[in-house]
């Protein structure tokens, strides 16, 4: 195996070990509520309180990938939030849990941006979005590996001891980031005689080099980049309603155990790993065979959210928890097919130099989702006693974001290699 893909498999721990530090709250919930007496509004702020650090620091932890380079920047931010995963072992008041969530989340806001800007400069265009997509994988791996691991660890040792087991997990990965991992292939003792892909393409890609072309701004103005932007908050909305409180969902409203739940609970993020891996690969394929980005990124994403819409809002009306668990493991699915496809069209339409700051500022509009979604949820259950509106809220947000793209993402420059079966890239 090239040394390449020994990268995207560290970046996939990553990506696994940043889920399950996120949905371990999630799994622990009911625990913690009981033992610091709060009720569902508290519950949804701390669920948003993660978002606060996270949404700005996806932006900021990308601009400082473009300018201090994405290794560091991993190393820092993974380290932080491994120990304030930690820490909340420590927190015996709301007012403690909020603030360990919103630095938490500001460790973990660089990794998705970091992440496509270290593929970006390891891999050729041809394979770039398959790599993004077999990286974030991982994030609905450690989401799926969330529920018996922290379930049962909680229900054996109590709430707080699984955070910190997590917390270890990921400062190990820190120093094995540390010694393995670099920016670029020619930087890395462990491969020898590397040649990027950036600094193959150089004479075709001018814009490639280190020092960018075209402003942020003129970037962050680009229709592109908000529909893209807007489709990514509706799948992060979706994603962000079921990490939250489809555990709580399970035990609050069918009744579920705990040990139950944490069984259950695996089901669909299961399926939300196998399509954030197809989806990346589909992408490309579709991008080969037709040597057609712009549609092979629209067929994805269109297509994705719409089934997800649909599914989402018929699983709020399900009678039965298997209906309900197979409608929503079908949304976590297609909803995730599109994940890896909003960073392909900033690979597509993005210079090299300036992907972390585009990238971290389309990541930071989708995940104001983290904010919103959790603390609407808790409020229309905390009225309505029943979580019927927060799916159907859900698929309305997912239905915006796919129309957004249909109609106003466009063509990506055309200075891509050409596919595989030599059609014109347009």
């Amino acid at each position: 195996m090239k040394y390449r893909w020994f990268i995207v498999f560290m970046l996939f721990l990553a990506c696994a070990i940043s889920y399950l530090d996120r949905a371990a709250l999630s799994v622990a919930a009911p625990l913690i509520a009981k033992d610091l007496q709060l009720d569902a509004a508290h519950l949804g702020i701390v669920f948003s309180a993660f978002f606060v650090g996270y949404a700005i620091f996806c932006f900021v932890g990308g601009y400082a990938a473009d300018r201090f380079g994405a290794k560091r920047v991993l190393i820092v931010a993974i380290g932080l939030w491994s120990i304030f995963c930690g820490l909340t072992a420590a927190a015996s008041t709301l007012v403690a849990l909020l603030v360990i969530r919103v630095i938490f989340g500001a460790g973990e806001g660089p990794l998705a941006t970091c992440t496509n800007k270290i593929i970006s400069n390891w891999f050729e265009r041809k394979e770039q979005t398959t790599a993004v997509g077999f990286a974030n994988s991982g994030l609905q791996l450690g989401a799926a590996l969330a529920g018996p691991i922290v379930g049962l660890m909680a229900l054996h040792w109590g709430w707080r001891i699984p955070f910190i087991v997590i917390g270890i997990v990921g400062i190990l990965w820190v120093l094995m980031w540390s010694i393995f991992s670099t920016d670029r292939p020619e930087h890395n003792r462990w491969v020898r005689g590397a040649i990027s892909p950036l600094a193959r393409a150089a004479t075709d890609r001018p814009e490639s080099g280190s020092i960018p072309n075209m402003s942020l701004v003129h970037y962050l103005k680009s229709p592109t980049i908000w529909a893209t932007s807007l489709a990514y908050f509706g799948y992060a909305y979706i994603l962000y309603f079921f990490l939250s409180w489809f555990p709580s969902y399970l035990m609050m409203e069918r009744h579920l155990s705990l040990s139950s739940m944490s069984i259950v609970n695996v089901i669909p993020w299961l399926l939300g790993f196998a399509g954030i891996a197809l989806g990346g690969l589909t992408s490309d394929l579709i991008f080969r065979w037709t040597g057609n980005a712009l549609k092979s990124r629209k067929i994805v994403i269109v297509g994705g959210l719409l089934v997800a819409a649909v599914c989402v809002a018929l699983a709020g009306t399900a009678t039965t928890v298997v209906s309900a668990v197979a409608l929503m493991g079908t949304t976590v699915f297609f909803m995730n097919l599109t994940l890896s496809v909003y960073w392909a069209i900033i690979l597509d339409t993005v210079e090299p130099a300036r992907m972390g700051g585009v990238g971290g500022f389309m990541h930071l509009l989708a995940n104001t989702a983290g904010i919103l979604a959790p603390i609407l949820t808790g409020l229309l259950v905390q009225w309505t006693h029943v979580f019927k509106s927060a799916f159907l809220l859900s698929g309305g947000v997912a239905l915006a974001g796919a129309v957004a793209v249909a109609v106003f993402v466009s063509a990506p420059r055309v200075d891509v290699e050409m596919p595989t079966n030599g059609a014109e890239v347009r």
